[in-house]
């Protein structure tokens, strides 16, 4: 599972939808079909919607807290 934390979403603009296929297209994955777990370290100032396998609990407080949604993709079969 890659991980991604909260300070690297920071770049993307407010509003943004975040999936594993736009963090592939960054360069913040290997490849599309990673599975993506997104942790809490750093600061997230903007509402985002995330699509991820996987929230730390933290990482989930922290969206929340500034307005961001959250959605828990299903895993790959």
């Amino acid at each position: 599972m890659a991980i991604v934390n909260l300070e690297q979403l920071e770049a993307f603009p407010s509003g943004s939808e975040v999936t594993p296929a736009l963090l592939a297209e960054k360069g913040l994955l290997r490849g599309k079909n990673q599975r993506v777990k997104i942790l809490g370290d750093g600061a997230l100032t903007k509402p985002l919607t995330i699509k991820a396998h996987g929230f730390s609990a933290k990482a989930k407080e922290k969206i929340e807290a500034c307005g961001g949604k959250l959605e828990l993709l299903e895993p790959h079969a």
